[in-house]
Order: C-alpha cells, then structure tokens, then sequence
C-alpha cells in the first residue's frame, strides 16, 4: 500500500565524491590533491587507508551506475576531481574531462539526472603548495576551473553545486587538523572559510554566464542545529555560539545578509586575518543568485554551558569558548552520531523560513551501521529503519511548507570515509574492498522501492520491518 507522496518530479538519487570512490589516483593524468598528500603521512588515516583505489568508480563506472538506475534511483549526485580535470590547478586535462565525460553519458543512457558537484575537498596539491583555501587567489582558480567543466558538460548537465560542505573544508582542513591538509590554526580556517564561499560566489556568476535554459546552480552546506541541555540564559546563549558558527556563519551570507555580527564578535579574539580577508564587495559575491540549497544533514548537537564563559571546552571550533558539545544520545549509528530525525524536519522548516522559501535538497543524509553479507544479502535492518524514519521527516516538512524538491542517502557505495578510512559503511551498496564485489543493501532496495513510488510505504518484499 503506498503512504504519503512526495511532490511529481521529485529526485530520488545518491551520492558519492571523487576522492572516497574513484581510485585510478595515478591515470588519465590527474595530479595529486591534498588528499592523497594526508593520508600517504602516517597516523592521518585510520588504519593507513587511503583512496588510491578506493572503489574504483573510475573503472566501474558502468556497473556503478546500473546498480543505481536497477533500484530506481532517478538521480546521481557525484564530484568532478579538480586534479583529474587540472592537475596543476590551473592546466586542463583532456583526458580528465574525458572520463567525467563517460560518466555524464553513462548516467543519461540509463535516463539518471546528472547532479554535479564541483568540489568535494580535493583540493590540487599544486594549489595547496602556493597557500590553498588560506590564499584568495585559490578562490580565483576555482571559478576558472568551473568554467571549464562547464563548457565541457554543460551541454548536458543541468545541475550545478559548486562547494560541498565549506564548513568541513574549512574547519577541520585547516582549523582542527583533522582532514586535509592537516592545518591546526582557527584564524586560517576562518580565512579558508571566506574564500571557499568566495569561490562559490565566483563560480556560480561565472557559470551564470554560461548558463543555458534549465540549468540550476547551488551549494551544499552541513547542518547540526544545536540543542541546549537546559532552558537557562547560559544555555540559550550557549546554542547561540554554536549555531552562529556551524550553521549561520555558513548561510547567511549565501542567503544575501553577510557574516552575522554576533559571530564576528565570537571569532574576534583569534587574531583578525579573517575580518580582514573579507574585502569590500566580498559578500555581495557571495550572495550570487542560487536556484537550490543542499541541505546535508546526519545529527544535531547537544550543547551545555561552562562556568567560565572563556573556557576552551571540547568542541575544537573557531570562536567557541564557554560551552561543551555533550556525548550523543541513543539511539546511535556506528559513528556514534545521534539518530533524530525529527530534527531534520525543523532544519528544513528553519532553512525555508530563514531564506524566504528558497528551494531546498536533502544533498546528503544516510547512517553508518556495521554490515555483513550473508548468503549473498545484507540485511541492514537499522539503515532501513534510519531511511524510513528519514523520508517521513523530510514529508513533514513538505507538509509544513518547506519546499524540499530532492532527497540524496549517502552514500551509494561503502566507501573511503575520510579519516576513518575503510572503517565506516554508509552505502546503500555493500563493497568488499578486497575483491571490490558489489552487494545491494536491503536499505537500497528499499529507497528504490520509495523512490519508484514517490511515495513512502511499508518495506519492500524480504527486508523485514522497517523498525526492526
């Protein structure tokens, strides 16, 4: 029986990034990224994984894709390598277009919308070598490298993002050390933060000036509303700071009203290059004209106050002192992030009101379980039950005005998940690294069964309940 639907040409789609499921590191003339430099340092990644042959999409590609257009899955959200493209940064590659070209092919043979995002943290090492995201001119080299792709697949590409998750580029690239490149320094990752929403700002005009009928140009930007362990002043203010610079420092001036002052003055005491990097002009490009905003979401986080209202705490944050971020609670995925789906449904209600009814994508939300293939099958009862609790939060806020026109689960495949290596399994496509054999997770069958219906409703036939 089919439940509640979801509005006539919805996308139903998944998504990946270049660096955790291409492979092919050294083929078709790409050059190194920041990634490949961190995770060949020893103690970066655990267990010493890194992405040299992650899935190797760059050689599946065609089963990759039939697998998802198989489940019923009508879109396709992936990452152009900025190294495979340009490997220096700078210089075209031919034979990287080449590739992005195949797999732009493949998706439209198998009647799957191609929804392109242009950067998912590998950044090119050459660019990094001559400051990275610190630098402004990196901003510049980006919107250059936007065009190109552009004039390359724009002929059959009408979805465009431009940044995926700045706050993670940013933030744990160059403030907590904990991705690439490994920078432990908040005033440079504040810095970063201003240029990679520049480069966003930059490339979104330059491909508006190449724009055809029906391409639609976007960001992707991470959420974890933050949620107070009290109802005091303390804790109020405590959310404040949180909220201003995970979600509203990001936002607000994509949404056209600048830096919000109060997280200029909780970021002030780190030394200023950041106020500074910020030059006149800066945020109206920012504010560039977008046609949707990615919504990533996985969980909230809980917050409580210190006494001392300069105390560090633990949230390694630019700008956040006098607060903690508390241990999630149950029920939790294999990374120990909090299930509460709930909260998407406000997110997605705040975001629409905040914006004024921009149009909104779940770009990104799946769940980490450990899985195992038993006689040919995974049965990932807990992901089933994360999707379903999911799609019916995404529904309500469809029901409560917000206008939500797709929804991506990350991630299609098992894949390298950054610092964790191989360790963490998000996909609706179980990969066993060793033989690099593919596995359709009960979960995929049942987004593929969601999605054919563009309607929720019970599991599909031999995964069980759905809150088991």
């Amino acid at each position: 029986m089919t439940g509640p639907e979801f509005p006539p040409g919805f996308l139903w789609g998944a998504a990946t990034a270049s660096y955790q499921v291409e492979g092919g590191v050294g083929e078709g003339g790409r050059g190194p990224s920041i990634w490949d430099t961190f995770a060949a340092a020893d103690g970066k990644v655990l267990g010493g994984a890194t992405g040299e042959v992650a899935c190797d999409h760059y050689h599946r590609y065609p089963e990759d894709v039939g697998l998802l257009a198989d489940l019923g899955l009508n879109a396709y959200r992936f990452s152009v390598a900025w190294p495979r493209v340009m490997p220096d940064g700078r210089t075209t590659s031919a034979a990287g277009l080449a590739f992005y070209d195949r797999l732009v092919d493949e998706l439209l043979s198998r009647a799957v919308v191609p929804v392109l995002t242009l950067y998912h943290w590998d950044l090119p090492q050459a660019l990094e070598d001559d400051g990275g995201w610190p630098e402004r001119d990196t901003a510049r080299r980006f919107a250059d490298y936007a065009a190109v792709v552009h004039d390359a697949l724009g002929d059959r590409v009408n979805q465009w993002t431009t940044v995926n998750e700045p706050f993670c580029a940013a933030f744990l690239g160059y403030g907590s050390g904990v991705h690439a490149p490994g920078v432990q320094d908040h005033d440079t990752a504040l810095v970063a933060a201003h240029h990679l929403l520049l480069g966003h700002g930059l490339a979104t005009r330059a491909l508006n000036e190449q724009a055809r009928p029906g391409h639609e140009f976007s960001l992707a930007l991470n959420f974890a509303p933050a949620i107070p362990d009290g109802d005091t002043p303390a804790h109020r203010e405590a959310a404040r700071k949180f909220d201003g610079i995970h979600n509203r420092f990001f936002l607000d001036p994509v949404l056209g009203k600048g830096y919000p002052e109060d997280v200029m003055a909780d970021v002030e005491h780190h030394g200023g290059r950041f106020a500074a990097a910020v030059r006149d002009g800066d945020t109206d490009v920012i504010a560039a004209a977008i046609d949707w905003l990615g919504v990533n979401y996985y969980a909230p986080a809980r917050v409580t106050p210190l006494e001392d209202p300069l105390g560090p705490g633990n949230c390694p944050l630019p700008g956040l002192r006098g607060l903690d971020v508390l241990p999630a609670p149950p029920p939790l995925t294999a990374f120990g992030w909090e299930q509460s789906p709930g909260t998407l449904t406000e997110l997605l209600t705040w975001i629409h009101e905040r914006s004024g009814g921009l149009p909104l994508v779940v770009a990104e939300n799946g769940a980490s379980f450990v899985d195992e293939v038993v006689d040919g099958r995974v049965h990932d009862h807990d992901r089933v039950h994360y999707f379903a609790e999911h799609l019916e939060a995404v529904h309500d806020a469809l029901r409560g005005g917000a206008d939500v026109r797709g929804y991506f689960a990350w991630s299609l495949l098992d894949n390298f998940e950054w610092a964790m290596g191989y360790t963490q399994r998000f996909g609706l496509v179980h990969v066993d690294f060793d033989t690099q054999r593919r596995t359709v997770k009960d979960s995929g069958r049942f987004l593929g069964r969601v999605a054919k219906a563009n309607a929720l409703g019970a599991p599909p036939d031999g995964v069980g309940d759905a809150g088991a």
